[in-house]
């Protein structure tokens, strides 16, 4: 006669109250965020295209909405998304060759990301100003 089992004790999966926020797991976050942002900045970009070959007209409320104290802050967020995404993609590169996975090394490279989109938005903004007079 067959014996029957009793159901199968699994371990569970540590819910996500066990785990510790870490750098690494933030930067993935925000990677996706900019990933998200640039695709509704993209839209942005698209709409000012657009204007600049349709008319004069629709190309002047376009710069006028971009030029606005919010449409400055978006178009600066949009190039933090930008640069972070850039230099997240660069990191995920990088670990695609087999390197940086070390504790120590996935730290530098995650406060690397933050600190080098934080400097090349401030550098790319610095020089649209300086070469815009």
């Amino acid at each position: 006669m067959a014996s029957t089992r009793g159901p199968i004790e699994r371990p569970l999966s540590p819910h996500l109250q066990i785990y510790r926020l870490t750098l690494t797991m933030a930067m993935s976050i925000a990677h996706r965020v900019s990933g998200a942002a640039l695709y509704f900045g993209t839209l942005l970009l698209v709409w000012w295209l657009v204007a600049a070959a349709t008319s004069a007209r629709q190309y002047d409320v376009v710069n006028a909405v971009f030029s606005s104290w919010i449409g400055r802050i978006v178009l600066f967020g949009y190039t933090w998304a930008l640069m972070h995404h850039m230099l997240g993609g660069m990191r995920h590169l990088l670990w695609d060759t087999g390197r940086g996975f070390e504790p120590a090394e996935r730290e530098f490279l995650a406060r690397a990301t933050i600190i080098g989109s934080i400097a090349l938005t401030f550098a790319v903004w610095l020089l649209a100003y300086v070469l815009k007079g």
